[in-house]
């Protein structure tokens, strides 16, 4: 049999298996959630924006607790969903290979054994991190197994509260706009989405446009062989895309940071235990400033696969306390004045991260003065001053948006906040290590609200339910009913410690 038929074959059972164990576990299995319109057009229970990793696992966990009328968009054409295929430019996941999330607790849902039908068990055991394009395989297998729909090439451009508590989503899906209307709508937009992309002015205003590119946009790599290249920045990123340049050729590599010293300990795995991730949305205000302060300080080192990628070539090299003076473009040349002296370069790349501005957020354009950040919540002691993390929205245990002026704008309880925004409030953010525990978060909010609002016309169901289950004249054996038994008419003893008490 040859390997592709096999590996058909043992996916094909794996998918069985993951149908089985979702049937195990399948109680309570009816749908509960009431149909709504509006003027005729129906109206979702939630709309997801992003079907990537985080949208995908919220969805399938908003099936698990059968909310079933959602939506999912994204903006990317179909199987290039989240960063993996598009500007994620490492070679494996930094983070380790028994990571878990997507599948909800489901063994046969994780990526070990997705992994291990593919490839065997021998593969996984010497695989030390997850390829990237794997990931991305993975995700995708596990939309297709559970049965997650994306609308994809959907980009939204603008949510609109309604007077009645509905929210329009208005987007352009396949190049057509529309609106559709929801009752609860979560952003899972990635690290941007409390935000955009940094281009400091004095890269961007000196500089034509073709001689540089952030880290998050598409690079042409191969038109970098034979030139001079300044990468700014010492995040991981600006490193990953540092080794791109020189694995396509380019002549010379220089990467430029303000620090003195590189990072060399990521806080990031010291996050990795339950308590934290799952319960650091639980903490006081003036704790998670403390935490998040230590963890913003330290930054992240570039993982060392990373680190060797680039140190192999000897066309790399490291300028550190080189803070960039002065960038000017003359005779077709990019010249980068640092403390050190002046550099003739041919294309720079940015890395230079992000920046939280609600405002750039079309989906929040509309209404992003009203969302209270933590600036307007939280005033810390002298001494633990920090501006940048005053700047990240403010989020309910739940990661919805909350108001900066109570009273003033009640729509944003409706609104989920599930990107990197959220990591000063809940530790949440876009990223994989807090997804299994983030998703239980957000989606109790979402469920909670759901019930809460329609919970009237759920007692009326109550009241009027009257789905017989029991009836005690067929219950005994051999009585017929009250013409063939002697004792009709009189107390059924027999039955009397059973009421009250349900199963046993």
């Amino acid at each position: 049999m040859a390997a592709t038929e096999k590996e058909n074959l043992d996916l094909t059972e794996l998918e069985r298996r993951v149908r089985f164990e979702l049937d195990c576990l399948g109680y309570p299995a009816r749908p509960w959630t009431l149909p709504r319109s509006q003027n005729g057009t129906a109206v979702h229970d939630v709309i997801i924006v992003g079907g990537g990793q985080s949208g995908t696992t919220i969805a399938f966990k908003l099936l698990r607790e059968r909310i079933t009328n959602v939506r999912v968009l994204d903006r990317n054409p179909a199987g290039l969903e989240g960063p993996w295929l598009t500007f994620a430019r490492m070679h494996t996941l930094r983070t380790p290979k028994a990571v878990t999330g997507p599948d909800l607790g489901i063994p046969s849902l994780s990526v070990r054994a997705w992994w291990e039908a593919r490839f065997g068990e021998q593969s996984w055991a010497g695989l030390n991190k997850i390829p990237r394009e794997s990931w991305q395989a993975y995700l995708s297998w596990v939309r297709k197994t559970v049965g997650i729909d994306v609308s994809n090439e959907a980009e939204v451009t603008d949510i609109e509260p309604l007077d009645d508590g509905l929210l329009a989503v208005h987007a352009k899906i396949g190049g057509v706009i529309q609106t559709l209307l929801a009752r609860k709508v979560v952003l899972a937009t990635g690290i941007e989405g409390s935000g955009h992309w940094s281009v400091p002015a004095a890269i961007a205003n000196p500089l034509p446009r073709k001689c540089y590119a952030h880290t998050s946009e598409q690079i042409d790599f191969r038109s970098l062989a034979g030139k001079a290249v300044a990468v700014i920045g010492a995040g991981a990123s600006a490193f990953d895309n540092a080794a791109m340049a020189l694995e396509n050729g380019a002549a010379s590599v220089e990467l430029f940071a303000r620090r003195k010293k590189l990072p060399t300990v990521n806080p990031n795995r010291w996050m990795e235990f339950a308590g934290f991730l799952r319960h650091f949305g639980d903490l006081d205000d003036a704790r998670k400033w403390r935490f998040m302060k230590i963890i913003f300080d330290m930054n992240q080192p570039p993982p060392q696969d990373t680190f060797d990628r680039c140190t192999r070539h000897e066309n790399f090299s490291v300028r550190l306390d080189s803070a960039i003076e002065r960038i000017a473009f003359e005779d077709g040349k990019i010249l980068l004045t640092t403390p050190h002296g002046k550099k003739s370069l041919d294309f720079l790349i940015a890395g230079t991260g992000f920046t939280v501005d609600l405002a750039a957020r079309p989906e929040l354009a509309r209404f992003h003065d009203k969302i209270a950040r933590w600036s307007d919540r939280y005033r810390p002691p002298r001494g633990e001053e920090y501006p940048l993390l005053g700047d990240y929205p403010y989020l309910s245990a739940n990661f919805q948006f909350t108001e900066k002026t109570e009273g003033s704008a009640p729509f944003l309880a409706s609104i989920f906040s599930y990107t990197f925004a959220a990591m000063p409030s809940l530790a949440g953010s876009a990223g994989i290590s807090a997804l299994k525990f983030g998703v239980d978060r957000i989606v109790t909010g979402i469920t909670r609200g759901l019930f809460v609002e329609d919970a009237d016309i759920h007692l009326q169901s109550l009241r009027g339910y009257n789905e017989q289950e029991l009836d005690p004249a067929a219950a005994i054996p051999g009585n017929a009913g009250p013409d063939r038994n002697s004792d009709a008419g009189k107390p059924q003893q027999e039955f009397s410690g059973m009421i009250g008490h349900g199963e046993r």
